[in-house]
């Protein structure tokens, strides 16, 4: 073979790795660009429909109304945004100490046989459909907390709230002890070389070193909760009611409405297209829209803020 023959050759097989690699890239390129695209055609999509709503209702009587009753075209967010917010800060305080804890275990204590078992047994509560839980909290957990002898009603924000934070335990538990796990093992010999035991080694070293990866979890499980719909229509009740400053456990054990609750009434009652109730869904999106926007920015900062880099 003449040396012409192989230098053509060779230039054949860089010109085709370069045009793989021009075509990889443009593929991937696309991809990114089309999570974009969808999530800004979501935003305008909403803040159409949503400007269309203002012009019916007032903006500053929406954001600071106490009162939501769409049928009587009153329409103040703020008892949706409260039951929201009691929502996520009961299911947080159920998820967050289960799923660090379980987080710890897995990536200190646990044997390699009981982690490949236990972490994806664990993961398959995030598979479970979110009716089901919304099911499981009405059938069965609301009688076990009446017998336990809470005043509750049929429908509480307390069973769905519970029920909600049992969901979100898999994402906290799983991306923390992804977090724990990347810390290098040289860290916690230090730990060890000093005297230290496996508990204070977890809690002082492991846990310190992994915590911008757990308040990542955490905010997004925070918005996991907050934009939750089935468990809340099911179980929490459909009656929108101000947050009681004086006595929030009457919220808690009585029905609420948070946001995608009422978003699922508008779209099933028998409002009319046009009307401020039908539209109404649309700037409680742009709502529920801009605050888990907000919470998966204040993630990322705290991600960047907070990132051990290991060499």
């Amino acid at each position: 073979m003449s040396t012409d023959s192989i230098g053509t050759d060779l230039r054949r097989s860089v010109d085709g790795r370069i045009a793989k690699e021009r075509l990889y890239h443009w593929l991937l390129f696309g991809c990114a660009a089309l999570t974009v695209f969808v999530t800004v055609s979501i935003a305008v999509t909403l803040a159409i429909d949503a400007v269309t709503f203002f012009r019916q209702v007032n903006a500053v009587a929406f954001l600071t109304g106490t009162e939501w009753e769409s049928s009587r075209d009153t329409f103040g967010v703020l008892p949706l945004v409260t039951a929201t917010l009691i929502v996520t800060v009961v299911s947080a305080t159920v998820a967050i100490p289960i799923g660090t804890a379980a987080a710890v275990y897995l990536s200190e204590y646990a044997s390699d046989r009981a982690r490949s078992i236990l972490k994806p047994s664990l993961e398959i509560l995030a598979g479970i459909p979110t009716v089901v839980y919304g099911y499981l909290a009405l059938v069965y957990l609301t009688p076990w907390l009446r017998m336990a002898g809470l005043d509750l009603s049929l429908f509480n924000l307390l069973s769905a709230s519970i029920m909600v934070g049992i969901m979100i335990i898999p994402m906290v538990s799983s991306i923390s002890e992804d977090a724990m796990s990347a810390v290098p093992d040289s860290l916690r010999e230090a730990g060890y070389g000093l005297g230290a035991t496996k508990f204070e080694v977890s809690t002082g070293v492991v846990i310190p070193a992994s915590i911008s990866g757990i308040f990542s979890s955490y905010i997004l499980a925070f918005s996991r909760a907050i934009g939750e719909t089935m468990i809340v229509v099911m179980a929490g009740g459909m009656q929108a009611r101000m947050l009681n400053a004086t006595d929030p456990f009457a919220n808690l054990f009585n029905s609420g409405q948070t946001m995608t609750a009422a978003m699922v009434h508008a779209v099933t009652s028998d409002a009319t297209g046009g009307t401020p109730e039908f539209y109404s869904m649309f700037a409680i999106g742009l709502t529920l829209f801009s605050i888990t926007f907000a919470m998966n920015l204040l993630s990322n900062r705290i991600t960047a803020r907070y990132r051990e880099e290991y060499q």
